[in-house]
């Protein structure tokens, strides 16, 4: 049996949805049910395979009892990078994972977890997935220090040999749309061009970077799991980026998504936040050279343009339906 931890959530459906493809059904969605952001993450479930459904309360009692659960998929975290409350990150993204770490070791179990490229702050320190170089991140957000501080406990504890973290820079595609303001850019543009004809990006308050030029590994989420398929097949472990190792800016991307529409681009510059200025990631592209050596054509990732025609012709034209409608 597979255990998916967010599997109705963003990457943990597709995930699923993927396993599916593959011939895999016996799969145990772990997920939260019981708060505000999720009241229509069930949508992301229509379509797909699975062998239970469970609430994360209930995730230990469950696998203390189980039988035949080959990995886990350890995607379920608190993912706003707004979130203020470092005592509610610590406990959803820091805690829980140690203890869902310490039962998979314990019962033999291996365990793939999402880490995050927010854990590489503003990239003073680069984007090198070496592990050796973890003690040298500075995050800018509770939800980044989370992320960065289970990946430490892992190092400190040697138990990284036992472990594939996955690094995942800036996701898109489709079954985010639960995810209110945390939604990608793509996502957001699109309603944008939609509803207005134009597409408001954040001005550049450094004089080298003209506005709109603040560059992202975007990475579509049908190759974010196809990677994390491929690393989990090849028995990989310790800490992999999950991104397309080239950067584009948001004017890029923008324009990418007028052309796909064929509509004139129209982009606005305006203020940001007074409240995020100190937070802002000007630049992030994934270090994938131990991605490549692992085997894996990074080259498929890479076309942006083609992965934004996708996305916006195979699921937004259709009214923002989930993988599971549009596929199966």
């Amino acid at each position: 049996m597979v255990v998916v931890t967010g599997g109705a959530g963003f990457i943990g459906s597709v995930l699923v949805w993927k396993l599916n493809r593959e011939g895999e059904d016996k799969i145990l969605i772990v997920d939260s049910f019981k708060n505000s952001g999720s009241q229509s993450k069930w949508k992301n479930l229509i379509g797909l395979k699975f062998y239970d459904l469970i609430d994360k309360e209930d995730v230990f009692q469950y696998l203390r009892s189980a039988k035949g659960v080959e990995v886990i998929f350890h995607f379920g975290a608190k993912t706003s990078t707004t979130e203020k409350d470092f005592g509610l990150v610590l406990k959803e993204n820091y805690e829980f994972s140690k203890k869902l770490f310490e039962l998979a070791f314990s019962k033999k179990i291996m365990f793939v977890y999402a880490s995050s490229a927010a854990t590489y702050g503003s990239g003073e320190n680069g984007f090198d997935d070496d592990e050796q170089n973890l003690e040298k991140l500075k995050p800018l957000n509770p939800y980044a220090m989370s992320k960065h501080l289970f990946d430490l406990w892992l190092k400190k504890n040697g138990f990284l040999k036992y472990a594939l973290g996955l690094k995942f820079f800036n996701v898109f595609g489709p079954n985010e749309y639960h995810k209110g303001d945390m939604r990608s850019f793509a996502v957001k543009a699109y309603e944008q061009i939609i509803k207005y004809g134009k597409v408001r990006l954040f001005k550049s308050y450094i004089p080298e970077i003209p506005d709109g030029e603040q560059k992202r590994d975007f990475i579509y989420v049908l190759d974010a799991v196809d990677i994390t398929l491929f690393l989990y097949k090849k028995s990989q472990t310790g800490i992999f980026n999950v991104g397309t190792g080239k950067a584009h800016s948001f004017n890029e991307l923008v324009k990418f998504s007028f052309k796909t529409l064929g509509k004139e681009i129209k982009i606005e510059y305006f203020d940001m936040p007074e409240e995020i200025k100190d937070q802002y990631q000007y630049f992030t592209e994934a270090k994938v050279q131990k991605l490549i050596k692992a085997g894996y054509d990074i080259k498929k990732t890479q076309n942006l343009q083609e992965k934004i025609s996708d996305y916006i012709n195979r699921f937004l034209k259709k009214g923002f339906k989930s993988i599971g409608e549009v596929e199966n």
